[in-house]
């Protein structure tokens, strides 16, 4: 697969389905390894980390992931290419400004990716539309047990999986969910939210994870330690806590439909319009009326639109994957305005046939 067949394609983590999709984006959950002949990559050298990289390609090539894999070398692709992959969750933002040799093996529909020499020797990633940590589980356990066949993963009887950063100690875990609370920042409900969080050790982020700021009202709630719990009590700590976020999130919403439902249109529809009609528009802009247009399709405001074309466009807008839309270089303002058009071509009132 070429790097540009990805561009106009949607990953199963875009779908819209699964539970609780009107505000569960994805679940996702990481592994971190290492191998145990090898130094943690802070200590490694270029011979080393391209040593490193040849030996777990060869083994990714050769791994059952179920279909179709992709392999890139990261260290070969330009910057527009290494941010495009960043913008569609396939790598982080460490492994695309990192250096030295790395690469990236993934699947056709985008829910599994491996990153070699992120922090770690190796990232396995598995992403799921919707709420569903349990499936992501199964699966990347499975990957994992395959990949233990082949390669000796640096392990401690005492302190478990061992890894860079020291926070990932022990199962080397960790395990995110990707939720559109709209409601809670509108009424600044979050900070509660956030608070409540915190005193029980789950981490917030933006869109991106670690370092990102929150965009469209997107959140990821992950745990913050692995070291003295098992894969399956880490899980279960979000499984607990999630459904609260989630009926909080529900409620909110149901109280501004109840009692400011004419304003909460208004603001609905205006945000759509927007997006129907600029002639300039920021990607964070974009992204805060978009996550407008989101609930109103939730909610029923807006019946000509499918929330997995909303879920696209909060990626497809963003500016490396507009670049590749483009198929050229754009400067700021040249974004803004191919953005919008790019708004206005996908939202027009004849496209109908865009709920799909």
């Amino acid at each position: 697969m070429e790097l540009n067949d990805l561009v106009p394609r949607r990953g199963e983590w875009l779908r819209g389905t699964g539970s609780d999709s009107d505000i569960v984006m994805s679940s996702r959950i990481r592994l971190a390894r290492n191998l145990a002949q090898f130094p943690f990559l802070n200590r490694a050298d270029d011979s080393v980390r391209s040593e490193i990289e040849r030996t777990l390609r060869r083994h990714l090539n050769e791994l059952s992931l179920g279909g179709p894999r992709s392999y890139l070398d990261v260290s070969h692709l330009e910057r527009l290419d290494r941010q495009f992959l960043v913008e569609r969750q396939l790598i982080s933002r460490e492994l695309s400004e990192s250096h030295g040799s790395r690469g990236v093996c993934f699947t056709e529909g985008e829910n599994i990716s491996l990153m070699v020499n992120e922090e770690d020797h190796l990232r396995i990633q598995v992403l799921h539309s919707g709420f569903d940590l349990d499936s992501c589980w199964q699966q990347i356990n499975r990957i994992d047990d395959l990949l233990e066949e082949r390669v000796t993963y640096a392990f401690s009887e005492e302190l478990g999986y061992l890894t860079a950063c020291p926070t990932n100690v022990g199962t080397g875990i960790r395990v995110s969910v990707l939720l559109h609370l709209p409601a809670l920042v509108m009424t600044g409900e979050v900070k509660k939210v956030f608070q409540a969080l915190q005193k029980i050790n789950l981490a917030v982020r933006g869109l991106y994870g670690e370092g990102t700021q929150a965009m469209g009202d997107f959140y990821q709630i992950s745990n913050q330690i692995t070291l003295g719990k098992s894969e399956e009590k880490l899980i279960r700590s979000l499984k607990d806590v999630i459904p609260n976020i989630i009926l909080y999130e529900r409620k909110v919403r149901s109280a501004l439909v109840k009692d400011n439902r004419a304003e909460l249109h208004d603001k609905i529809s205006r945000a759509y319009g927007l997006l129907r009609s600029a002639q300039s528009i920021s990607s964070q802009e974009t992204m805060d009326l978009l996550s407008s247009v989101r609930m109103g399709v939730n909610l029923g405001f807006i019946d000509d639109l499918s929330i997995p074309t909303v879920n696209e466009l909060f990626i497809h807008t963003q500016p490396a994957h507009l670049q590749k839309l483009r198929k050229t270089t754009l400067d700021s303002a040249d974004r803004n305005a191919a953005r919008a058009g790019y708004l206005r071509h996908r939202l027009s009132p004849p496209a109908q046939g865009d709920k799909n």
